[in-house]
Parts: C-alpha cells; structure tokens; sequence
C-alpha cells in the first residue's frame, strides 16, 4: 500500500502535471505559414492529380485537413500578398497590382499578433516594395529574388548569400527558430519561397529529377479558344507562342541572338552561379539541348517539347520546397514544438500547367483562381479531413487571430477558418465569392471581374463589356461559355444580381482606383 508521504508526493506531481498541461492548453498556438509562390494544386500529390511526388507536403493534410475549394480574390504575387496580410480586398488595401508599393503603415494581422505578444517573422519573398512592418525579423528577397546565390534584405542593407534560394530560406527560417525567437512567446513565422516562380531554375541536386520521365499532357494543351470571349484569344502567356527559349527553356542562344533581352535575362541568372554550379548546370542542359536541336521538332511536337522542358523544370523546384516543408516538420518534432504549432501550407494563388495551352495565372478560371491550402493543428484539425466549403486567402488573417485569441477587426472582409478546422460549418457560410483581376500589362490579360458558385462562374471583362457563363458541372475545363445560351438566361440573371450585392457589401468602387 502507498505510505501518505508518497501519496502526498504522488498527487502533488499529477497535480503539477495537470496545471503544466493546462497552462500549456491556455497558452496561444504558434503559427508558421509555409507560402510558396505559383505552386498549383495540381502539382501536390494530395490533391491526387498523379503529376509529382510531395510527401512532405501531404503530411500536413494528412495529420490535418485539406481544403479543396481555396480560392484567391486577385490571382497576382503582390495583391495575394497584400491580402494575406491584411484580411481586405485589393481595393482597400491599395495593392491592385505587381507595380504598387504596399503601404506598411496600415493595419496588418502580424502586426496585432505582435500588439498581443506574439514574436514574428518574415524569411523569404516579400514582393511588396515597402520595408515589411509588424515584424521583429525579416530577411528578404528584393523583388522577385534569385533563385542561385541571392541578394536579402534585412533591416541593416542588402547582402548576398551563397546557396539555392529554397534551402537558404530554410536555413534561415530554421535558424529563427533555433536561435532567434523567444522560447517564452509564441510566435508567427512567415516562411516563403520564391519556388517554383518563373523562370523555374532548379537546385544543382534536382537538375536530373523526371529527365527520363514523359509527364502527361492536359487535355486542353491545345485550345484553341473558339468558345470564349475576345480576352481568352488576346492573352500572351501560352507555352506555344510565349515562352521564352533562354530565359524560361534554358535553350543555349541561336546565331544571332546573344544581344536579345531574353538571352542577356539568363545570363544574368547564369553568371550569378559559381564555378561549381555552373559546371552542374551545364552538365545537365547542354546534352538535352543538343538532342533537342538534333531533333528540331515543328508545330505541335515543339509545344509538346516545351510543355515537357517547363513542367520538368517546375516539378523540380517544387521537390526542393517539398524537401524544405521536411526539414521544418522535423525540427518542430524534435523540438517539441509540433503540439502547439498550427503549420499552414499555401501558395499565393493557382498557375497553369498546360491547361487552356497556358502557363502564367491572372485569370478566374478555375486553375489560376484555386490555390492549395493544407492545415494541420493538432487537437482541432482532425488528421485526413477534407473541407470542400469555399475558403479564400482573404480568410488567413481572422484564421490566425482567431486562433491566437486575438479579436478579429471589423473592417477585415473574410471569415476564419477554425471553424471549419473543427469540423462545424456555420450555417451562414459563403455561398459565392468575388473575385477582381486589375493588371492589364503582362501577358494581356484583361481586367475582370465575377462572382463563382460551387456550380458557376460569371466573369465580367468590363473593359470590352464582355461576358462570359461557365458551368463547371458540366464543363470542368471551362471549354464553352454558355452565357449566350437561352437555357441559362435565368441563371445569368441571378448571378448578375448576386454579383452587384457582392460588390456592395465589400465596397468595390464603380470606378477603378488608379493604377500607375
């Protein structure tokens, strides 16, 4: 029988036990977003399109929940960006597009989680001209960065480090958290790569990854547009006719052509590479691009060759952020942090992998207009969960101040997402969602704007005063607009009325702001 000292003893250290427990329940989850950048939900395995390998990354879904209805209110880097941070739409955050500078005076969710307690950081791509605010670390890409030895900015200047951008933004981000946070708070790491962004340059260690492997060719590589408006023929982003052979395709310069714009873009990420690497890298492409000169392929045999040269790269610089989700998954177990870290994966919006014969984003269809997001928060998010309730980049601030106990302010346009990470729908929960498209100039995508339903897509190109009507039950791909069609006249009626009270309730000006 236990004497009453060790009784006393016994009870004490359950007693103990419970109020470390319990005080380990009060205190705040951290929050780490991993937010790549252009990463379509096809090109992760857990969405099960078959096209790559991203174990790392399904890990989070699996020990978590998998949201398959995420979408994004300007399908561009910056605004995406700016919505992240501030929960509001384009139009009043003042980022409409890649060219504006974002105001860092503003109301920020890093900044009310710092007001709260929380310690922040920001590592990796930032895009968004202005010095980052709200954060007591940050070191980041000018502009678009680099993706071999490249430039960071920190709040004491610019430097450069020696590496493949993926792994320094993950050296650095497991550094933060090593040694440079504050065990005592919690804390909201930003961790973003730059990968797998145009012109999709892979690590020394990837450049042979899916060489001897024939990806399979979405079955609209070769649209040709018929059935839809005038924007969908005017656009300049197909693999066929845009892409460039240096830059993007990393083909050795023709006769002639050394002094072009596109040839002097790759030598300059080129001649960023050290000896070694450049050795590596020549290595690998020199003998591809010889048998694709010996071969000359013509017509559609090109834009199949280029479709293979653009995916395998893409795919490659995908397996480097796979690898750097491990590498961070693994440190928060050993660190015993995983328990109480909300880890979030995420792009800033979707891209196009062949579909429509495009590469790029911008637009509302469904591949541009959808980005993955994967959840895991142990103790809430039950692990193999799917939500297919629309959700948007728009949530991710009064997601995170939810969870942080922090009140969400008024004047933020989205909803959190905890409850659906619990597994309730509130019965109010959004039915459509509005999506607004600013940037005219690169590739010539038209601005727009529209609402989607779980079943339709309305888009506006008010510019033109065109319109187009897709039915996604029935045309998946988005081949034919159907606006025109009398059998959907009703249907066009209620969604031109939904999406005049959509542009009321988020405040859309009648008129464009100015964009420079």
């Amino acid at each position: 029988m236990m004497r009453s000292m060790d009784r006393r003893t016994f009870l004490g250290g359950l007693l103990g036990v419970a109020a470390t427990a319990s005080a380990a329940q009060r205190r705040p989850p951290n929050i780490l977003l991993v937010f790549s950048d252009d990463h379509a939900f096809q090109a992760i395995s857990a969405y099960g399109r078959g096209l790559n390998h991203t174990p790392n990354i399904d890990r989070i879904g699996r020990e978590g929940m998998r949201f398959d209805n995420c979408l994004v209110t300007n399908s561009i880097c910056a605004p995406s960006r700016a919505v992240v941070l501030t929960g509001k739409y384009s139009h009043l955050n003042g980022l409409l597009d890649n060219r504006q500078t974002f105001n860092g005076a503003q109301q920020t969710m890093p900044k009310l989680l710092q007001s709260a307690g929380y310690q922040t950081a920001i590592i990796g791509k930032w895009h968004l001209k202005s010095d980052p605010t709200g954060f007591d670390h940050w070191e980041v890409l000018p502009g678009q960065g680099n993706y071999y030895n490249p430039d960071f900015l920190t709040p004491a200047g610019k430097h450069r480090r020696e590496g493949y951008v993926t792994d320094l933004i993950t050296d650095l981000s497991l550094d933060w958290l090593r040694n440079g946070r504050d065990p005592a708070k919690p804390f909201l790491l930003m961790c973003q790569h730059k990968a797998p962004h145009r012109n999709w340059m892979p690590a020394p260690e990837k450049l042979e990854l899916y060489s001897d492997v024939k990806l399979p060719e979405p079955p609209t590589l070769f649209d040709d547009y018929e059935h839809r408006a005038s924007p969908a023929h005017q656009q300049e982003m197909e693999i066929g006719r845009h892409m460039t052979p240096m830059a993007d395709l990393k083909i050795v310069p023709p006769a002639g052509a050394a002094d072009s714009p596109d040839y002097q873009h790759y030598l300059g990420e080129y001649n960023r590479m050290n000896p070694e690497q450049k050795r590596m890298w020549d290595a690998s492409y020199r003998p591809r691009n010889e048998a694709f000169v010996k071969a000359n392929p013509q017509g559609k045999d090109l834009v199949r060759w280029k479709y293979q040269r653009f995916m395998q790269d893409y795919l490659r610089c995908i397996a480097s952020v796979d690898d750097s989700v491990g590498r961070v998954l693994r440190h928060l177990d050993a660190a015993d942090l995983a328990g109480n870290t909300i880890v979030i994966y995420a792009s800033d919006q979707g891209f196009y992998l062949g579909e429509h014969g495009w590469f790029d984003k911008r637009w509302m269809y469904e591949e541009s207009i959808r980005t993955p997001l994967l959840v895991r928060w142990p103790g809430v998010a039950a692990p193999g969960s799917v939500s297919a309730k629309m959700t948007a980049n728009l949530d991710f601030p009064e997601t995170f101040l939810e969870a942080a106990g922090v009140p969400v302010p008024s004047g933020m346009q989205g909803r959190s997402l905890v409850p659906l990470l619990r597994g309730q729908t509130p019965a109010d929960w959004r039915k459509s969602f509005y999506y607004h498209y600013y940037e005219k100039a690169e590739h010539h995508v038209a601005r727009h704007y529209g609402v989607r339903t779980d079943r339709y897509t309305l888009i506006h190109y008010y510019e033109s005063n065109e319109w187009e009507l897709f039915d996604r039950q029935k045309d998946a791909q988005q081949m034919r607009s159907v606006y025109t069609d009398a059998g959907y006249a009703t249907v066009v009626a209620e969604l031109k009325t939904e999406l005049a009270r959509l542009r009321k309730e988020l405040k859309v000006p009648d008129k464009d702001p100015d964009v420079p």
